[in-house]
């Protein structure tokens, strides 16, 4: 089994910056895509981004795109979201995904594992 722990959330107010952590553990596999998903209040969880493993390619949600940057580090097995000039409707529980799937990385259902999320709240 694979798990993710997330890490690096918190409150912050507008405008300012947060880089989440999600490190795999346990029977860890090369290869595997990345993605990060949030759920705020009252709301269906979402896509925000996700990273393929072997050639780095990122995919964002309109949303966040030129504020969020994912990346990896595939020697520690982490990836990052840091997250720039917040906004009070980034306000969520994000959580990490882990997929050996190529495609469908905006897709909840393409995703086998998941972390327990790391709440994130921008004070307006």
């Amino acid at each position: 089994q694979v798990q993710l722990v997330e890490s690096g959330g918190g409150l912050v107010q507008a405008g300012g910056s947060l880089r989440l952590s999600c490190a795999a553990s346990g029977r860890t596999f090369s290869g595997a895509n990345m993605g990060w998903f949030r759920q705020a209040p009252g709301k269906e969880r979402e896509f925000v981004a996700a990273i393929s493993f072997s050639d780095g390619r990122t995919y964002y949600v309109d949303s966040v795109k030129d504020r969020f940057t994912i990346s990896r580090d595939r020697a520690k097995n982490t990836v990052y979201l840091q997250m720039n000039s917040l906004k009070a409707e980034d306000t969520a529980v994000y959580y990490c995904a882990g997929t050996k799937y190529g495609l469908g990385l905006r897709l909840q259902s393409t995703y086998h594992y998941w972390g327990q999320g790391t709440q994130v709240t921008v004070s307006s």
